[in-house]
């Protein structure tokens, strides 16, 4: 046989593995797109992602939903007043 083809001969073994791996990668990228849709849904929806914890929420400043606003509020008069 020519060398330069055995060199990219694969073993069964090593075809289900690179499969295998190709299939997790797969599994994962989507997984990942999924919860990033349903994130994107659910704050287009207008439901809170934090459970309601406004304290130390990444997106406390550009939210816009009642609670937060509420909470803002109650921040505002503690500082005022």
């Amino acid at each position: 046989m020519n060398q330069r083809f055995e060199e990219y001969v694969q073993s069964r073994r090593q075809l289900f593995i690179g499969a295998a791996r190709c299939a997790s990668l797969g599994l994962l990228c989507a997984a990942a797109g999924l919860l990033l849709a349903k994130r994107h849904r659910l704050m287009r929806e207008g439901v809170c992602m934090n459970d309601g914890l406004c304290d130390g929420c990444e997106i406390f400043e550009k939210c816009r939903l009642p609670l937060a606003l509420s909470a803002k509020q109650d921040f505002d008069r503690v500082g005022n007043g």
